[in-house]
């Protein structure tokens, strides 16, 4: 069984709820489709939710009353029967009712996470009262009753094995199970979510639990591409990733795949194929546990980055001294992206400037600090083992006329990073497209 996973501009309107409904369906084989709501949707809920956190409900119950309009009109180009019409016209409108409760009551957090996942309910609902109409043996698996995180709001994965078989065993004569994307209950019950880009994790979450063929997420591009084609020409799509490359350039500006959910997928050996939902037919890219030897992949950008050096001679020789740096950004609960060490100094890079005052306060009592913002981190990833003699000096000399802040090489296999200013972003991609890739093969060995 495969697990297909299709995002908010996937069904973002009712013709595309259609075609998603026939793509599913075409092979005839048994599948869980995993849902994210329609695009604009979870915006839209959140405008929503700040409206109430402000004790506005007026301007709530305008915000809501427009988006009951928006999905009563897709009722009417969505169904062709006046009884699924009125079935799923019934269903909105008890929908919006709800939605329309929490103006009366005391808005907290959980109350904004409980508005989030109306999104999905609404969307799953429609599709497979559609699907239901076409004659099509499908049914509707609620999430919350399948995904539960735990008390370090990490996905809870016995639990969720568990579940996700029990449901499937339930109800085991059905051709297509829809889910929800995003949505999960947490440790104690409540109605919580996976956080932005949740529905590959959903859909990830569920493939390794159930043991996969195959875990497919379709978007409105045909995979991962070897470089930004936003601002490269000639960027290609990348047919094979190794996990490990793959989990790299989705944490460093990927933004075709959510950074943390493969990893459900690689402790469970399962496939993870990138597919584009407007051309259905192109290959896309795979990722899977094969690490090909001797190659390059893909360039990526991380922007927004903030470059903080300390530079202290009490460093030379002191043991101690990066654990107190270290510990300084632990306190303030920010992740570091980049490290580099010399003997008098240390160098990181963070993406995160809600307590950089704090942190560089903090700093100063360990030596001189300099910061450097509006930065910019590019990934080399592919096979960067020191046996590969020349891949990291193809990547350098790429850069020989740009400025490189830092350069992070060998904590890991896989990747090779600089830091440059977020002005040298663009031709620092078009360089590294230039030196390391042509146009007939996405990957390039070193002379």
């Amino acid at each position: 069984m495969k697990v297909l996973k299709f995002g908010g501009t996937s069904v973002g309107s009712a013709q595309r709820m259609k075609e998603v409904c026939k793509l599913i369906t075409e092979d005839g084989q048994q599948k869980v489709v995993v849902l994210s709501a329609m695009s604009g949707t979870t915006n839209t809920l959140v405008e929503i939710s700040d409206y109430l956190y402000k004790k506005n409900p007026e301007g709530a119950y305008n915000v809501i009353n427009q988006l009951e309009r928006k999905y009563m009109q897709h009722i009417e180009e969505l169904y062709s029967t006046d009884e699924m019409r009125e079935k799923t016209a019934q269903f909105l409108k008890e929908e919006f009712a709800y939605l329309r409760s929490m103006t009366k009551t005391l808005f907290t957090s959980f109350e904004e996470k409980v508005i989030l996942a109306q999104g999905e309910i609404i969307s799953t609902n429609m599709v497979v009262n559609y699907l239901q109409e076409q004659g099509i043996n499908a049914i509707l698996l609620s999430a919350l009753d399948m995904i539960r995180t735990d008390k370090n709001a990490e996905p809870d994965l016995a639990y969720i094995r568990e579940r996700s078989k029990a449901q499937l065993e339930a109800n085991p004569n059905y051709d297509i199970y829809i889910t929800q994307g995003f949505i999960c209950r947490n440790a104690y019950g409540e109605i919580d979510n996976l956080q932005r880009g949740g529905s590959d994790y959903t859909a990830c979450l569920i493939g390794a639990a159930i043991g996969a063929e195959e875990i497919q997420i379709w978007t409105d591009i045909d995979g991962m591409h070897n470089n930004d084609p936003r601002v490269v020409e000639g960027t290609e799509p990348v047919r094979q990733l190794y996990f490990e490359e793959a989990a790299e350039l989705a944490y460093f500006g990927a933004k075709i795949l959510h950074p943390t959910c493969i990893q459900p997928a690689k402790f469970a050996s399962v496939p993870v194929r990138l597919l584009n939902t407007m051309d259905p037919q192109a290959p896309g890219t795979i990722i899977n546990n094969q690490m090909h030897r001797g190659t390059i992949k893909a360039v990526a950008a991380k922007d927004n980055i903030i470059c903080i050096g300390i530079q202290s001679s009490r460093m030379l020789l002191a043991h101690g001294f990066l654990r107190k740096v270290f510990e300084i950004f632990e306190t303030y609960k920010t992740s570091i992206d980049m490290i580099a060490t010399s003997e008098v100094g240390v160098s990181v890079t963070i993406d995160n400037r809600s307590h950089l005052a704090s942190i560089i306060d903090e700093l100063k009592k360990y030596g001189t600090v300099t910061v450097d913002e509006d930065m910019c981190i590019i990934c080399v990833v592919g096979d960067l083992t020191s046996q590969n003699v020349g891949f990291e000096t193809q990547a350098m000399d790429a850069l020989r006329q740009i400025p490189v802040r830092m350069v992070s090489y060998g904590g890991s296999e896989h990747n090779i990073s600089f830091v440059v200013a977020k002005n040298d972003k663009q031709r620092t991609l078009q360089a590294l497209q230039k030196t390391l890739f042509t146009y007939n093969d996405h990957v390039r060995r070193p002379s």
